[in-house]
């Protein structure tokens, strides 16, 4: 946990700083052996516009800030490959923290791995986003697979620039029984159905803020690992400490520091 420790610290000085102004539908089978695809699963091409102009900047090598996104891909799955974890969740103390934003970058610079592949899920069934960063359709998504309006397959989507591709589960409309859904048998036999049928890859979801409500404790069993967005000036010393509490069970493999201001300019930081 030394990294939520360093993460405390990094809170402390911001507050001492001034202030500026139902039934899933899933079919048998295995969907991604040796990367093939379900053909149900659609292919949509991004937009390298929209992405740069939602902050998602991982997409490409050549980006300045992508980087960092690509140093912390190489750290969380050092970590992950050598537990043999699957399951990544992301999530922070508050909302406006940039979980969402590094959820989609670290996708991003994972996809652009040659032997690695990943899937995104947006878990934030309260206020879903991961769909609104990328730019792609929100009609569907996951909520319509766990109130069985819809397959996984076919809510499920390949989104592509360039070369490179990662499969996306986005969300669509808010729910506001978030939290049942998050404990309910319908949603353990939806992440068994994905650790089965996408057992090749990375699976990073986009969960709610913890303290926001008990969304994220309820799923956190069923995740592998965590990793905590906090955001200087949105994240408390208090707010830390009470995530700290929460993810005691949780393996934390990383804590991305947003919105760090230093002499080289860089936007946010990672312990």
């Amino acid at each position: 946990m030394d990294s939520i420790k360093q993460a405390v610290e990094l809170a402390r000085a911001a507050e001492n700083a001034p202030r500026q102004g139902a039934h899933v539908g899933l079919s048998n089978g295995v969907l991604d052996s040796s990367r093939s695809l379900d053909p149900q699963i659609r292919d949509v091409r991004l937009d390298a516009g929209h992405l740069e102009a939602a902050r998602i900047v991982a997409h490409g090598a050549a980006s300045a800030h992508g980087r960092y996104y690509d140093m912390l891909r190489t750290q969380v799955l050092q970590e992950m490959d050598k537990k043999n974890w699957q399951f990544l969740a992301i999530t922070s103390p508050t909302a406006e923290c940039g979980k969402t934003v590094t959820a989609c970058n670290l996708a991003m610079s994972i996809s652009r791995l040659p032997e690695r592949s990943v899937l995104l899920v947006d878990l934030d069934l309260r206020k879903p986003k991961v769909a609104d960063y990328l730019g792609l359709s929100s009609t569907g998504g996951i909520l319509s697979v766990l109130e069985g309006r819809a397959t996984l397959q076919s809510a499920i989507v390949q989104a592509s620039l360039g070369p490179n591709s990662m499969l996306v589960l986005p969300g669509s409309v808010a729910s506001s029984g978030s939290s049942e859904w998050m404990a309910s048998q319908t949603m353990s036999t939806l992440l068994q159905a994905i650790k089965r049928d996408f057992r090749s890859r990375i699976v990073i979801f986009d969960l709610p803020p913890v303290l926001l409500g008990d969304d994220v404790i309820s799923i956190l069993p069923r995740m592998d690992a965590a990793l905590l967005v906090a955001g200087v000036g949105n994240t408390s010393v208090s707010d830390i400490r009470e995530c700290q509490k929460h993810l005691q069970r949780t393996p934390v493999v990383r804590t991305v520091v947003n919105k760090v201001t230093d002499s080289n300019g860089s936007y946010y930081g990672y312990y």
